[in-house]
């Protein structure tokens, strides 16, 4: 498959409503299975935010944490990438904590959650899993 990212910097420019981003390869973040089939069932709820909105904010113990929250807006910097019907809003300022990493839907018997793994910019992190620092 012949890479795109030249197509970026217009595509960014777009409103948001023009910016859908099929492929995961173009921002090299690669949505999970699991991932899929949970946003799949939340978009079941009429009550429910259309989108998963994934950031990086300054914190935990680490330096940096992920946040993740259901969201119905999209704003001009953000950037939306779909797999299979459902939708994923990550900010330009986020995909530099995250580009290469998976985001995908973990269950456990404590607790159930969306989360990063894998992320080639992360120096370490903590136990949980929940923040981390840069390389």
């Amino acid at each position: 498959m012949a890479t795109l990212s030249y197509l970026l910097p217009a595509l960014r420019k777009l409103t948001p409503n023009h910016i859908r981003l099929f492929s995961t390869k173009l921002e090299n973040i690669i949505i999970s299975d699991s991932c899929v089939r949970q946003l799949k069932k939340l978009q079941n709820d009429p009550d429910c935010a259309k989108y998963l909105r994934v950031a990086v904010d300054g914190g935990g113990c680490s330096g940096f944490q992920y946040k993740f929250e259901l969201d119905n807006n999209i704003s001009n910097e953000d950037i939306v990438i779909e797999k299979e019907g459902v939708s994923i809003v990550i900010d330009n300022t986020t995909l530099g904590f995250i580009k290469g990493s998976t985001l995908e839907y973990h269950e456990e018997l404590i607790k159930s959650a969306f989360r990063i793994i894998n992320n080639p910019q992360a120096e370490e992190g903590c136990s949980c899993g929940a923040s981390f620092a840069v390389k």
